[in-house]
């Protein structure tokens, strides 16, 4: 997702990053220098997820000489500010990405620490991860990210008192879905909720269809450099679909006007307005920060509905493996940064997460899942990651950054009826993928 992103909006739990850049970091004069005020800045993206991040900070802070300093930026603006900063000298220690194609870039400029001496001197901030999470952090055989938060499937959310008032069930099939669109409409509600306003919301339709239908390799192709792929018949079926499901109305007309990143789908959902919402499994603890009441009684959520003759197993799921914090060189501080890791699959920050409804990627994961404060939700993410046959990697994660304004604009005028299906395809066959 997530957005890029794939991660809400929210409230800073720790300084707030303006547009100004305004941290309190001041560097050497070198690109990508960070800061030299005796603190380890670390960066993250702002959202719901932030109370633990600074809980992890305080605790990090109890022990140490040198100590943390929490900086966010609001979810909407992370990727353009982090370009921004990234090679400055307000550029933080610690910052929080996507894994492999987010921070390809940034190792290409030298910008970022391997971690290989990290992990010689502490085994443990590879060993204490699963290793298919772990991969996505490395680069070019070198490792440059450390899981924090958790792993992001992307679910399909619900209203249950606006599904059980109109009739409807959750979805476990495209037809059941559409017949629930038509049941919705006739009940005056919305039937799904779209941040279409900032885009990325809406391509995780474009991601599961395809998957769905054409099975994981189609994408795999395409953003390989296989640039045919987006001219199958798989693909043009994904397309249509997609279509149907905009033309019936599905998404009300309005959908562009709205933003997940300003709350303003999540409260659609929340106050009755929609009846469901696909979004990544943070979207549990953004209704529990907005709308707690809502989100601990009424919210619902299932898996993405099979395509009947699809060529994509039912089981696959598609979203963020994980999201990494990464270090960059010119720290001051690298054995601090090292401790500081540590504590990404320490048990507290583990608890901490799963009581937010995030899942960890950790070998000790598991065993927390039942005493933890969303144990159904928890276990139903897990269960669901575990037995995937494949996680899709979210489109505008799997290609790189230079590509993202392009594939969105695609994204967005296809589903507007502003792009055709050919020119959809011409788009996406233009994107760059290296």
């Amino acid at each position: 997702m997530k957005t890029r992103a794939r991660l809400p909006r929210l409230v800073a739990t720790g300084a707030t990053l303006a547009l100004a850049l305004s941290l309190s970091a001041c560097g050497d004069g070198n690109g990508g220098a960070s800061s030299d005020d005796g603190k380890i800045h670390v960066l993250v993206y702002g959202d719901a997820s932030n109370k633990v991040e600074q809980q992890v900070i305080d605790t990090f802070n109890k022990t140490s000489d040198v100590k943390a300093v929490l900086d966010t930026i609001p979810g909407a603006d992370y990727q353009t500010k982090l370009q921004t900063i990234i090679n400055t000298p307000q550029a933080p220690d610690v910052f929080f990405n996507w894994g492999g194609g987010s921070i390809k870039p940034f190792v290409k400029a030298d910008l970022l620490l391997p971690l290989d001496d990290f992990i010689k001197k502490n085994p443990d901030l590879e060993k204490k991860f699963l290793p298919s999470v772990f991969e996505s952090g490395v680069v070019d055989g070198k490792p440059y990210g450390v899981p924090m938060r958790g792993t992001q499937p992307v679910l399909l959310f619900h209203n249950k008192k606006v599904l059980e008032d109109a009739g409807v069930q959750p979805p476990k099939t495209w037809d059941e879905l559409l017949a629930a669109v038509d049941k919705l409409k006739d009940a005056g509600v919305t039937p799904i909720a779209l941040g279409g306003g900032d885009v990325w919301p809406t391509q995780m339709w474009f991601q599961y269809l395809y998957d769905r239908i054409a099975g994981p390799e189609l994408f795999a192709k395409a953003v390989g450099g296989d640039k045919s792929a987006w001219e199958s018949a798989d693909s043009k079926k994904a397309l249509d679909m997609i279509k149907e499901l905009v033309d019936t109305g599905a998404f009300g007309k309005n959908y562009d006007s709205v933003k997940y990143t300003n709350g303003g789908s999540v409260q659609l959902v929340a106050s009755g307005k929609a009846g469901f919402e696909l979004m990544g499994s943070w979207y549990y603890s953004q209704q529990l920060t907005d709308h707690p009441d809502f989100a601990e009684k009424g919210l619902g959520y299932s898996a993405f509905p099979t395509v009947e003759g699809g060529k994509g197993d039912a089981a696959n799921v598609a979203g963020n493996t994980n999201n990494y914090y990464s270090v960059m060189k010119k720290t001051k501080h690298p054995e601090a940064v090292a401790e500081f890791l540590k504590l990404m699959y320490s048990d507290e920050f583990v608890k901490a997460q799963l009581d937010i409804g995030n899942l960890p990627t950790t070998t000790n994961t598991d065993k927390f899942i039942d005493g933890s404060g969303t144990p159904e939700y928890s276990r139903f993410q897990y269960d669901l990651v575990s037995k995937a046959p494949s996680f899709q990697l979210s489109w505008d994660q799997a290609y790189p950054q230079k590509a993202s304004s392009d594939l969105h604009k695609a994204i967005q005028q296809f589903f507007n009826g502003q792009l055709d299906t050919d020119g959809f395809i011409k788009a996406m066959q233009a994107l760059p993928t290296e």
